[in-house]
């Protein structure tokens, strides 16, 4: 649609009818000098061509184009997507921005909802999700606030290998709360070290993510087993939804929550968002979750329908009632991951985790055979720790230069790991790319 700015006939007219004289009487509380006095300095005027012709020359001196080698994976994964997600998903009834306040007349929007809570309750092995979250940090955040709603206990212990980035959510969201999160740090071998839970009390949950920030299959039915010996709650996160089709999902291993990020199904990185939080638990829990459900039924003449079964959200109840007043559901990219994972199916599912799984190994061998160190034992989907010798900054920024991207340093998020860097290989990674990058690196 095209932009039509108002007329100054129309402004005038509007400003006339709330009985202001000017646009600058629409802004009293902001102080004056804080306010722009001046004309935006902006360029002339583009013909729609022109603008188009431009902004391809801008898209070809960006870091991501083509030319680029790009090895980061932390939490947003570079994946193929069937050309039938964005095809349906550009369809005009799904490109919409309606929430389903009166789902009665929302039939279709309720539909791809549904279908979106079966395939991620099948694939995570749980037995209800919801419509979705913002992204995976609000997801994990929630999770641990329902546990603690459940259990009325006031600590969660959250592992040091959950991504950074979901961490300082979770304590953004505890900060308000009397409740205690409690750090678990992690072994040699590269996973939550759960030694630590057996001296602690009045637990409400524990969480952990796997794979986790090192690329690292954490050992889930321990953690399970521990949450459950505490009588509190297991909740296993993710960043990458994909190691499901090749490891045992958290449902396998009693997991009473499982939520995280569902970027990599069908949604691409488009810097950083939108993206995709992904909650499912038991059915036991199913009243504290957070956010809305949709449920199936039958009318009064027994025809199939949708409904929104539950709404615990602020809009729907009394806000003092709500199991979250934050939450919401992306219900666009809910239905981009429904297309995505019915398009790709089960055994597709399989073929491309097992797909990713091989590409990380051959960069493991071939960074082995070039004498670098892997500090990390266990085994791993996608993603890899590498110790690289000190000075390494230099051939970083070298590669840089050569337009390789050689993974993302963890000294920041780290302290302890200088000089390691984490590394990242999905489907879409030529194994020359790979030997490229290797190659580089050792000259």
């Amino acid at each position: 649609m095209r932009y039509l700015p108002h007329t100054p006939e129309d402004i005038s007219a509007m400003l006339q009818a709330i009985g202001v004289k000017s646009l600058e009487d629409l802004f009293p509380t902001v102080p004056y000098d804080c306010r722009r006095t001046g004309d935006l300095k902006l360029p002339e005027a583009l013909t729609e061509w022109e603008l188009n012709k431009h902004i391809d020359k801008l898209s070809n001196t960006m870091a991501v184009s083509p030319e680029f080698r790009v090895f980061l994976g932390a939490g947003s994964y570079d994946h193929y997507i069937p050309a039938s997600v964005s095809y349906l998903l550009s369809r005009s009834e799904f490109v919409t921005s309606y929430t389903p306040y009166q789902p009665e007349i929302s039939q279709g929007t309720l539909q791809a909802i549904f279908e979106y809570q079966t395939l991620t309750a099948r694939l995570l092995g749980m037995d209800v999700a919801n419509a979705s979250q913002y992204d995976g940090a609000s997801s994990i955040a929630e999770a641990l606030l329902m546990a603690v709603r459940i259990t009325r206990q006031k600590k969660v212990a959250v592992s040091r290998l959950i991504h950074p980035n979901y961490r300082q959510v979770i304590e953004t969201y505890f900060a308000p709360t009397d409740c205690e999160i409690i750090e678990l740090p992690y072994t040699e071998a590269g996973i939550t070290d759960l030694s630590k839970i057996n001296d602690l009390e009045n637990l409400a949950a524990v969480a952990v993510q796997s794979p986790n920030f090192f690329g690292c299959i954490e050992d889930l039915q321990s953690s399970a087993k521990k949450a459950h010996d505490k009588k509190a709650l297991s909740v296993v996160g993710f960043t990458e939804p994909l190691a499901y089709g090749m490891y045992k999902n958290p449902g396998s291993f009693d997991a009473d929550i499982a939520c995280g990020e569902g970027q990599s199904l069908g949604i691409p990185r488009t810097f950083g968002g939108p993206a995709l939080g992904m909650f499912a638990a038991k059915q036991k829990y199913v009243r504290n979750i957070p956010g809305r459900l949709v449920g199936q039924t039958a009318d009064v003449e027994g025809r199939r329908g949708f409904v929104l079964t539950l709404a615990t959200r602020e809009q729907h109840i009394r806000r003092e009632k709500a199991t979250s007043n934050i939450c919401t559901n992306h219900s666009l990219c809910a239905l981009a991951a429904s297309i995505y994972m019915a398009s790709v199916g089960g055994s597709g599912f399989k073929e491309l985790a097992r797909l990713n799984y091989d590409k990380c190994e051959y960069l493991k061998d071939q960074l082995r055979k070039a004498g670098y160190s892997l500090p990390f034992s266990q085994s791993t989907f996608n993603e890899l720790v590498v110790q690289f010798p000190e000075g390494f900054e230099t051939t970083y920024q070298d590669l840089l230069k050569k337009r390789i991207i050689a993974g993302l340093p963890l000294e920041c998020y780290y302290p302890e790991l200088a000089n390691h860097y984490l590394l990242c290989v999905t489907e879409t990674m030529a194994k020359e790319d790979i030997d490229t990058l290797v190659k580089e690196i050792v000259t």
